[in-house]
């Protein structure tokens, strides 16, 4: 078997749709899938951790690092500012570890001209009033910020097309397993089976 590079992932959702959760459960089921980390000017919620669910820098930061090239996209969003380390990500992959990089619809599309090679996830909601409910019941915001987000939300939902896979997060567990299902066929793809199975491949064809 020889070293295979990893395949890097692209997956976008509207606010409320099940994402992070869903990537979540990914990783804690397959652990060698890495996620990367972006780095972002918007404030800390209770129970995040610098590193690990962003690199949080304020604006002035940021703006230098845009400055010497760093990022490989960027994004403004709801005011706040969100890239993508370039060195970070590449480094990951050249390990051999598939990467996660959960990004909107913006920040897929400066992705993927960079990196043509990247495969496109796009979760939907089940229903509007669904969406609405999730919003809802984090209890974290008010009437006018969700009304926005559910805006906000129908915009980013009409760019699912550009995607390569799109699942729709109705039952959590149906949702996961979807997931899942496309990586491993990923893994299946004739390219990948070449670089993992070399030798064995010589030698069924000797």
């Amino acid at each position: 078997m020889t070293h295979s590079t990893g395949t890097l992932y692209i997956i976008s959702a509207p606010s409320g749709a099940g994402k992070t959760s869903l990537v979540k459960a990914l990783i804690d089921a397959q652990p060698q899938i890495r996620v990367s980390v972006s780095h972002t000017t918007r404030a800390m919620r209770p129970g995040e951790v610098d590193g690990v669910n962003y690199h949080f820098v304020d604006r002035e930061e940021f703006v230098r690092m845009i400055e010497h090239g760093d990022f490989l996209e960027q994004a403004e969003v709801f005011g706040n500012l969100y890239g993508t380390s370039q060195s970070r990500l590449q480094q990951t992959l050249d390990e051999g570890h598939d990467l996660i990089l959960e990004i909107d619809w913006q920040g897929a599309e400066q992705v993927r001209k960079l990196m043509p090679h990247a495969r496109s996830i796009f979760i939907l909601p089940p229903t509007q009033q669904a969406l609405r409910q999730r919003l809802t019941n984090r209890g974290q915001d008010s009437d006018e910020i969700i009304e926005g987000r559910m805006r906000e939300a129908v915009s980013e939902m009409s760019h699912y097309v550009e995607y390569d896979y799109v699942i729709i997060n109705d039952d959590f567990a149906t949702a996961l397993e979807d997931l899942k299902a496309i990586f491993r066929a990923n893994l299946l793809s004739q390219e990948h089976q070449q670089q993992r199975h070399t030798e064995l491949l010589t030698q069924l064809l000797a």
